[in-house]
């Protein structure tokens, strides 16, 4: 039987091809970049060149850019690390503002700060998935240190307006961490044009590997404490050796992204357009979960009226691999938080399935998964 089709790139993408060359090319040459020979020069030589070419797809200086194991560590890099930063220097502001659809790294990360003396406050989002302007400005004050709403949502791939959730921070005084994991890579992203001072990503989201990613730190921003400690690399805000081979497969990544960012995106745009319609000529009752709200192109999380979006996974699973709204935690199938925090009832996250179609999928997959589809809701 054929490889199921792979639509679900919110969770991962695939490994791009010019990353996996790089990656063997890195890996096939030993050296630890921070050793005083040839082959750790070569090896700093690869590291260095992979920082430029991920700082430059966010428009950010290479200085500016720490390399971490993945998005959950940059995310606790910068919130716990902020936080810790206002501890050690004294700085007075207390909280700590969010989104309530982040990412859990950064829900975690700010709620395990309230034994340490801060207040963590959820803004709410609309029913589209959105992040509520309004209370979010009435929650930022002159007490608040950092303020964290990611890009793009990853499980209904709504794009948030962090550029004026900025501002408004800035007015206040407060620095600004944005997660934008699920974007960089698939939409245009500049650091200065959303005056941030915090950028979280991961290459494993952008068609590079698993197990490494970033966290940008503005020039002038305050630098975050470290949550690890060793050998002081990475600004010895991240310490331990870098694993240079993944790191040259992020940096490949990043490049390819940069190269074909409005063609990825016209094909994702493409591809969501055909799904959808696939469905609505086959007579199949659905709607968006993110209404009319802007989201990443190839994105699509919607509503299957009246049916278990599990079961439906599972019935495709031999044809498309595509996920739910629901995350499993401790063995038990928890309704998303994103939903329920964009006003939906449990029964409703219930019947919700992501999808994400990506550079390396094409309309044939479409043509041949749609049948499976409409014969999984059958049932």
């Amino acid at each position: 039987m054929d490889e199921p089709a792979y639509f679900d790139g919110f969770a991962t993408t695939p490994l791009a091809p010019e990353a996996r060359d790089a990656m063997v090319l890195a890996s096939s040459r030993p050296g630890n970049a921070g050793s005083p020979h040839l082959s750790g020069a070569r090896a700093s030589a690869t590291l260095e060149k992979a920082r430029e070419d991920v700082a430059s797809l966010i428009g950010a200086n290479a200085r500016e850019l720490v390399f971490t194991s993945g998005a959950t560590e940059s995310d606790n890099l910068a919130i716990r690390g902020v936080a810790l930063w206002a501890l050690q220097t004294g700085n007075p502001r207390r909280k700590i503002v969010v989104s309530s659809i982040e990412h859990k790294a950064v829900l975690e990360a700010a709620d395990s700060l309230g034994n340490l003396g801060f207040d963590v406050v959820r803004a709410p989002v609309t029913t589209e998935g959105v992040i509520d302007l309004d209370a979010a400005e009435r929650a930022i004050d002159a007490d608040t240190l950092l303020v964290s709403v990611m890009l793009a949502n990853n499980e209904t791939g709504a794009v948030q307006p962090v550029a004026r959730i900025a501002a408004m921070a800035k007015l206040k005084g407060a620095l600004v961490h944005c997660d934008a994991a699920q974007a960089v890579g698939k939409i245009p992203v500049d650091v200065e044009a959303l005056d941030i001072d915090y950028m979280s990503l991961s290459s494993h989201k952008m068609y590079g590997p698993m197990g490494v990613g970033a966290l940008y730190v503005a020039n002038g921003a305050p630098k975050p404490s470290p949550v690890l400690f060793g050998g002081g690399q990475e600004r010895a805000m991240r310490p331990g050796t870098e694993p240079v081979y993944l790191i040259a497969g992020f940096g490949a990544a990043a490049t390819l992204a940069a190269q074909r960012l409005e063609d990825d995106m016209a094909h994702g745009h493409a591809m969501a357009i055909a799904f959808k319609s696939e469905l609505a000529s086959q007579g199949i009752d659905f709607r968006l979960s993110t209404g009319h709200a802007k989201t990443l192109p190839g994105s699509i999380s919607i509503f299957i009226s009246d049916r278990s979006a599990d079961e439906i996974v599972s019935r495709l699973a031999p044809y498309a691999s595509v996920s739910t709204g629901s995350a499993c935690t401790s063995g038990q199938i928890m309704p998303s938080h994103v939903l329920l925090a964009m006003g939906n009832t449990p029964h409703d996250a219930d019947s919700v399935i992501r999808l994400f179609f990506g550079r390396y999928n094409n309309m044939g997959e479409i043509t041949k998964s749609v049948p499976h589809f409409i014969n999984a809701l059958a049932h």
